[in-house]
Order: structure tokens, then C-alpha cells, then sequence
């Protein structure tokens, strides 16, 4: 019996989004919990918030790069195989 390999047409679209969503959502949920958590500890009110949600758009964004550039990179090979 012969299996089928092909995805449907919207599974590459979705994992794209899942994967940017992700980078997204989770640094900075992240931040706001230990940045609040740490300006209460240390009673620096907004100080460490606003440092870490900084960090985390850093990382937001490397990760939204590097997320893309696999992405391209597998659509394009894609493409010159066909």
C-alpha cells in the first residue's frame, strides 16, 4: 500500500504562523511575569519590567528572523524541486 506524503496546502501556512505566534506570545508573557515579580521583590516598580519586556522584543525578533529564514529557505528549495 502506498502512502501518501503530501500536506494539505494550508499546513505550511499555519506552521509558519504557529511558529511566529509563538515567538511572539511567549517572550513576553514571560516578562511580564518575572519583570513584575522582580520589581516587587526588589521594590524597583517599573524598572525591571521595562528592561525585560525590552529583552524580550529582542528575542522576539531574532526569533521571528531566524523562524522566517528556515521558512524561505524550505520554500525555496521546495520550489527548485518541482
Amino acid at each position: 500500500m502506498v502512502e501518501n506524503d503530501k500536506k494539505p496546502y494550508w499546513q505550511p501556512a499555519m506552521e509558519i504562523f504557529s511558529e511566529v505566534s509563538t515567538w511572539i506570545v511567549v517572550p513576553i508573557v514571560l516578562a511580564l511575569i518575572f519583570g513584575k515579580m522582580l520589581d516587587k521583590h526588589y521594590g524597583t516598580a517599573p524598572m525591571m519590567f521595562l528592561i525585560l519586556i525590552g529583552i524580550s522584543f529582542l528575542l522576539s525578533c531574532y526569533g521571528i528572523v531566524r523562524a522566517l529564514r528556515t521558512y524561505t529557505k524550505k520554500l525555496k528549495d521546495l520550489d527548485t524541486n518541482n
